[in-house]
């Protein structure tokens, strides 16, 4: 995978305010807030890698996320997303997160050292709309949760994680990834 490095180059903390350099960005935030479409474009203006961890799990399992989901449930999907994701060696690349990825405490640690991370906030009504198929799209929810449980249970996660947020609310892509771009430069 390009942007792939022997992470032992750096020095290893998980203070996200340490003086480290931050080589990474890290996107993370709900499913269809634009992370993977964000990212991309993201890399391309920072001059970095990009990797997608959803396709990172999915070709390391051979499995879609759907049918990770199906055959593992919510709590066997995040172990496995956590597993792998804890693994993940990046260096200068804009590393787009699975909306769930903030479940795994592994995980966020090994993505956040040398990274800066960035939550793209989306209100729950332009999710609802952006989110019409649930099953298909692989989101990880636990049996009986709504869509609106699990925003609340992730909105105080990504908050947890976030150096910078951006608000998506009335932008479209190309304004967001402005937004993004910008406050990751005065970082």
């Amino acid at each position: 995978m390009g942007g792939m490095n022997d992470m032992s180059e750096r020095r290893i903390s998980d203070n996200k305010n340490d003086t480290e350099k931050k080589t990474n960005v890290v996107l993370i935030g709900m499913p269809a807030s634009g992370k993977s479409t964000v990212g991309i474009i993201l890399a391309k203006v920072l001059g970095k890698d990009f990797i997608d961890c959803d396709l990172v799990i999915q070709k390391t399992t051979g499995k879609l996320l759907a049918g990770i989901i199906s055959e593992e449930g919510a709590e066997g999907f995040i172990r496995t997303e956590n597993r792998i994701l804890s693994s993940i060696e990046a260096f200068d690349s804009v590393i787009a997160t699975g909306g769930s990825a903030v479940y795994g405490e592994e995980a966020m640690a090994n993505l956040c050292r040398g990274s800066i991370v960035v939550y793209l906030r989306v209100g729950f009504d332009a999710l609802k709309k952006r989110l019409r198929d649930i099953k298909q799209r692989g989101v990880v929810m636990k049996p009986g949760q709504s869509l609106e449980d699990i925003y609340k249970e992730r909105t105080a996660l990504y908050e947890k994680y976030a150096d910078i947020t951006i608000d998506e609310t009335g932008k479209g892509i190309e304004e967001v990834v402005e937004e993004a771009a910008e406050e990751i430069r005065k970082y």
